[in-house]
């Protein structure tokens, strides 16, 4: 998970808080040793795990994200939403403080091995932290892509499991929590309008749209309810039962979320009356400086905006080059690159049709893809994934909002397998020659191999198994993304799938150009969309919705490109250093099994084995 600019301490407090779902468990669960450690830790990792746990029980969403003791006799959560007052979040700050100052009791003198790892780690996690909570008003709360009216419908709908009776009456406790805080936002972003921070126009507009679209048609057609029959048919509930609690679900959203809604939209209406049509983060108060910070946190390294920029230029001139060349080849030789990227895009026989039937052919088509991968990855990689992949559409409902597809990570106690969402809204914005490289960034060796593997690792804090460095696991998935073709053939004989490969590249390289352009160089959304649709080949449509998503998350579309290139030069140089001794199979296990953390520790990390094979 990647914080952005200020959504600040709500999301400072929601990353914090994913860890700790599962430690609360291990607490109670273990009872005399669990119970001492929780008042006396012993060591850093012990006192890691004791500062997630601090945090946990303040986003009960996120402990139900985990999986792990939700309908359970120590389930205490799952009927309960997070508290999302400003108050709240200067408790959470000042706790994060405490956190961080009672860290350095416990290192990084004399640490080794894997507990110096942990403290390393954690320093940087807090102190990065630390860095963008100084922003009070640093970041838009609500947006057309995030905030509790995109999120919070879909983890009330898929996230929320409804496995007994019990579950469903905390699911409609839960909706009408959910009218407590949409007030509470609500309350919020009056606050960052007197304070300066207002949306440009063009998200306010799109973020009405959204709005606007879930609450038409009323309580009995909004997702809220009409998801749920389906989920009380399972559980075997009588016909009178099910009555009743489809009358409690109905009113819940018809008193509680359709007016915290309604109570929005024309807080909204309000501010685009009051805002200006400027995308860059520099607009907003201290805007330059909560964009360095960004950059740090997102890229994990000190790059300054204009080597991010440079670098993006660099790396499109590269792959423009490499894309020509296979288009040549499939004799397309009129026009810009992306002219003729366009023309294989557009082309009817490349795609699925878009229709149930063809949605499924696709998902069909998308599995037997993972299928052949994972028969094959044994030769490149140590450690399998023992959880098993997941191929789903993305809900209808938010298709509108989401990207082409995207990856969530299997339940730590394996009740929710991994899943990759494949956004059908229109299967022409997936042609077939585009397809296997987003199977293998978000499945296999992509997304599934790495968060499955951080799952696996032992006698570590549970900071090391679920991370939010956004450079580390986009990196290794665009990482996967590159040794699918160098090392594992997959396009030996599709150069079409090789070309989706370019063309997905040439996507992230254009981001650092945008983004730092945006932010930095202060270009107009306008100049940024005329970049990027005269380098990808994607449409105006597609450029657009991608932009104004960079628009509200300042720098988190720098992350992809800085960790690929990252974990690319730590190949390279451990391929120099050990020559022949080097071990492909070797190098993905340091990679995957020490977690995520920050690209600079992860070097070191990577030096230390490459020094360690050496000796051997």
């Amino acid at each position: 998970m990647a914080v952005r600019a200020k959504e600040g301490a709500i999301i400072m407090r929601l990353v914090m808080t994913i860890f700790g779902g599962l430690l609360l468990l291990i607490v109670l669960a273990a009872a005399g040793a669990s119970v001492w450690f929780w008042f006396k830790p012993v060591g850093v990792n012990n006192y890691v795990n004791k500062i997630m746990i601090s945090f946990a029980i303040d986003t009960p969403e996120l402990m139900t994200q985990l999986g792990f003791i939700d309908n359970t006799i120590l389930d205490f959560h799952s009927g309960k939403l997070a508290d999302y007052t400003k108050e709240q979040d200067e408790k959470s700050l000042a706790k994060l403080h405490k956190a961080r100052e009672g860290l350095n009791r416990y290192g990084p003198d004399g640490l080794e091995g894997q507990e110096l790892l942990s403290w390393r780690i954690t320093a940087w996690f807090l102190d990065d932290l630390i860095r963008q909570a100084e922003f009070e008003y640093g970041g838009y709360r609500l947006t057309q892509i995030s905030g509790v009216t995109v999120n919070m419908p879909q983890f009330l709908t898929d996230a929320h499991v409804i496995k007994k009776e019990k579950s469903v009456k905390r699911y409609i406790s839960r909706l009408n929590e959910f009218g407590r805080v949409l007030g509470e936002v609500k309350v919020r972003v009056e606050d960052d309008r007197d304070n300066g921070l207002v949306p440009p126009d063009f998200v306010i507009e799109k973020a009405l749209v959204g709005m606007r679209s879930f609450i038409e048609g009323g309580a009995s057609e909004n997702p809220l309810v009409t998801t749920l029959p389906d989920k009380l048919d399972e559980i075997g509930l009588s016909d009178e039962k099910k009555a009743d609690y489809m009358v409690k679900a109905t009113q819940a959203v018809e008193t509680e979320v359709i007016p915290g809604y309604e109570a929005m939209i024309a807080l909204f209406e309000e501010l685009l009356q009051n805002t200006d049509h400027n995308a860059g983060i520099w607009r907003i108060p201290d805007g330059d400086k909560v964009y360095t910070v960004a950059l740090k946190s997102f890229t994990t390294t000190d790059f300054t905006a204009d080597e991010v920029h440079n670098i993006g230029l660099s790396e499109v001139d590269r792959i423009e080059t490499e894309m020509d060349a296979i288009l040549v080849g499939e004799d397309l030789t009129e026009g810009t690159v992306a002219e003729r990227v366009r023309v294989l895009m557009e082309d009817p026989a490349h795609q699925f049709p878009n229709t149930d039937e063809g949605r499924q052919q696709m998902i069909d088509y998308l599995n037997a893809l993972n299928d052949h991968i994972l028969s094959i990855a044994g030769d490149y990689f140590i450690t399998m994934p023992p959880q098993p992949l997941e191929i789903v559409r993305v809900p209808e409902y938010s298709e509108d909002s989401a990207p082409g597809g995207y990856y969530n990570p299997p339940a730590l106690d394996g009740s929710r397998p991994g899943r990759f969402y494949i956004n059908q809204k229109d299967t022409a914005d997936n042609p077939k020659w585009t397809l296997p490289t987003l199977m293998v960034h978000e499945g296999a060796p992509g997304h599934h191999f790495q968060l499955s593997a951080a799952q696996l690792m032992k006698d570590v804090p549970i900071l090391r198994k679920v991370y939010p460095f956004s450079a580390y696991a986009e990196g290794w998935a665009l990482y996967a993304e590159r040794i699918a073709k160098t090392d594992m053939g997959i396009y030996d004989d599709d150069p079409l799938g090789d070309l989706g490969r370019l063309q997905a590249e040439m996507f992230r390289a254009v981001r650092l150009v945008v983004d730092t352009g945006m932010h930095h160089k202060r270009w107009s959304r306008e100049e940024a969309i005329d970049y990027m649709v005269s380098k990808t080949g994607m449409t105006e449509a597609e450029v657009t919705r991608e932009i104004e998503r960079y628009t509200v998350w300042p720098a988190q579309a720098t992350a992809y490109k800085t960790g690929q290139l990252a974990i690319l030069e730590m190949r390279a140089d451990a391929e120099a250093a050990l020559g022949e001794d080097f071990d492909l199979r070797e190098f993905h296990e340091v990679i995957l099994l020490n977690g995520g953390m920050p690209l600079g520790i992860l070097g070191d990390v990577v030096d230390e084995w490459v020094e360690e094979e050496k000796a051997s």
